[in-house]
This record gives C-alpha cells, sequence and structure tokens, in this order.
C-alpha cells in the first residue's frame, strides 16, 4: 500500500501496475458498499467542503462514462445512461460508503449544447480540478473503438498545464479485437509520452463484461486508502 498517499500531480509513478489478490480484494468490499447521490452541482458556490477523497471521472460525450460507472458500483442506474451526449451537464458527487466520493463530470465534445453552456461547464470543470484538495485521482475515459481524438488531447493538455495527475481509461474493449486492443492499447501509450501528468500505462475496460473493472477498483481504492477522513487500510474481511 506505499502508493496509496500519493497527492494527483505526484502520481504518475503508479502506473497501472497488475493488483495484487489483496487490493483486488479491497476493491471488490469497496465499491459493494452503499453507493448513493449526493448532490449535482454546475457552479462552484453549490460545491460541498472538501471531506472525503474524490475520484472524479471525465470523457468525451457517449464515450461509456456512466456504463463504467455503473459497472464499477455494480448498479444499473446509479449514473444516467443516455445515447443522447451530454446529458451529464454538471458535477455530480455520488457517496460510497462514506469512505470515498465519485465525481460524475460534464461529458465534453458534445455539439447539442449552447456555447454560453459549454463555456460555463468547462469553467466550472477547470475551477474544480484546480482547486479541489481532496481529488485523489481523475480518471480520463477514451472510447477504446477510436482512441485519443481531437478534445480528449485538448483535456488532457489542460490537465498537464494544471498539474492535475489522471489515468487514461480505455472503454468499449470489447467491441475490438485482440489485435485491435493491442494496437490501441500500444498507440495510447506511446502519445501519453507528451503528457507529463498522464499515469504512462492505460487500463482497458469493458464494462460489458467486465474486463479492467476489477483492477480499476483495486487502484480507486488504495488511493482511498491512507487519505485524511478516508480508508486508514483494508478491513480484516477484505484481507
Amino acid at each position: 500500500m506505499s502508493k496509496t498517499g500519493q497527492s494527483p500531480a505526484g502520481a504518475t509513478a503508479a502506473a497501472a501496475d497488475p493488483a495484487d489478490d489483496a487490493q483486488i480484494e479491497f476493491g471488490r468490499w469497496l465499491f459493494a458498499q452503499p453507493c448513493t447521490f449526493l448532490r449535482g452541482v454546475a457552479r462552484l458556490d453549490g460545491l460541498a467542503e472538501p471531506d472525503l477523497p474524490e475520484i472524479a471521472f471525465a470523457g468525451r460525450s457517449n464515450c461509456g462514462k456512466s456504463s463504467l460507472l455503473n459497472a464499477l458500483t455494480g448498479r444499473r442506474s446509479l449514473a444516467r445512461i443516455s445515447n443522447t451526449p451530454g446529458r451529464t451537464q454538471q458535477l455530480n458527487f455520488f457517496d460510497l460508503g462514506g469512505k470515498l466520493w465519485l465525481v460524475d463530470m460534464p461529458g465534453y465534445g458534445y455539439a447539442r449544447a449552447s456555447k454560453t453552456d459549454i463555456a460555463a461547464w468547462t469553467q466550472t470543470v477547470r475551477d474544480y480540478l484546480r482547486g479541489r484538495p481532496t481529488l485523489r485521482r481523475l480518471c480520463v475515459l477514451i472510447d477504446g473503438r477510436h482512441g485519443i481524438k481531437a478534445n480528449d488531447k485538448d483535456m488532457m493538455e489542460m490537465l498537464d498545464a494544471a498539474a492535475v495527475g489522471y489515468q487514461v481509461v480505455l472503454t468499449k474493449i470489447d467491441k475490438l479485437s485482440a489485435g485491435g486492443l493491442a494496437t490501441r492499447l500500444d498507440a495510447t501509450a506511446e502519445a501519453l509520452k507528451n503528457h507529463p501528468a498522464a499515469l504512462p500505462d492505460p487500463i482497458a475496460t469493458s464494462a460489458r463484461n467486465g474486463d479492467g473493472i476489477e483492477l480499476l477498483r483495486a487502484q480507486i481504492a488504495m488511493l482511498a486508502a491512507g487519505s485524511p477522513n478516508g480508508l486508514k487500510s483494508a478491513p480484516e474481511s477484505a484481507g
């Protein structure tokens, strides 16, 4: 558990290392806890004061973010799933067992919202990322079918400039062949070399068949462990 206390800006050394059995069980235990919606805010003055450690999720609209959050928590409708891009138009906070907050961030890259709304949401996201001391990590979700797009790169460059450490998570990998996935992982890892705030290795996931979900749960649980007001260690039952 030596890597659990890292701040987002200093987390790049952790990478996407395979988790051991105890870490996998710890993640399973944490994400089996009750998960409830706390609040949704569109302005910073509606944010709660930092308390528990937070893990945020960002991604291009329709990248599978809601499906991934539902898969992580083992719930079918925790985060709203829609075929209409841009439905998440605020910061949505979820409490995971009183141990951790999950933050569903507005999708970027959608075309149907007004420019005024997009600018307002973008500013809220930037302000949140700059001023949230309890943010342990940001997961940037990339549609595995398409790889890193221009608006994904824009988001990553903003995070680099703000020194906010992030983990790239490929979604929908069940849509790829084994060879296609290997190619996508190699290309993504190569692209991440140009982004200093990114962890070097992406995590490949599928909300449909569960690939990568245990690993992502384990990494999130280890980040939460040891945080002020958060988990101190894995419970005996999770060891």
